[in-house]
């Protein structure tokens, strides 16, 4: 009976989350907000399921978007930022050091207010100002 619970309640977290997940933003701001929304819908197993379901769909849309990221390029571009050489690889998760490298400012019409973005190697980045992670590479 106990097993039979626990797969309503994650069925039902399934089926409550995945309008919430469409709007997390990347993969860890996907999983924490469907761990959220799940516990509190669900409880721990909607957690659980909840963050999964969130990290996926924040993985695909990414922090910016499908349809921004274009955009967002080319605003880049435009600004004309110098691209600065960094020795490692260009990648979410990369900490980046702590001196020479410079950041800019996310214009709000692209709805990331908590990163900044950088140029490395001719790649765009977003990165965390406090942690100096880069958490989306825009292709």
């Amino acid at each position: 009976m106990t097993s039979k619970i626990s797969i309503l309640f994650g069925a039902l977290a399934i089926g409550a989350l995945v309008p919430l997940a469409a709007h997390a933003q990347g993969v860890v701001g996907g999983a924490q907000n469907g761990a959220d929304q799940g516990n509190r819908q669900a409880g721990p197993v909607g957690a659980v399921v909840g963050g999964a379901v969130g990290a996926v769909t924040g993985g695909v849309n990414g922090l910016l978007g499908i349809d921004q990221r274009p955009r967002f390029h080319d605003y880049v571009v435009r600004e004309n930022r110098p691209s600065i050489v960094y020795q490692d690889s260009v990648a979410v998760g990369a900490v980046l050091p702590e001196d020479g490298v410079e950041y800019y400012d996310v214009p709000p019409e692209y709805g990331v207010t908590k990163y900044r973005y950088t140029v490395l190697n001719n790649h765009i980045v977003l990165v965390d100002p406090h942690t100096r992670t880069i958490v989306e590479v825009v292709q």
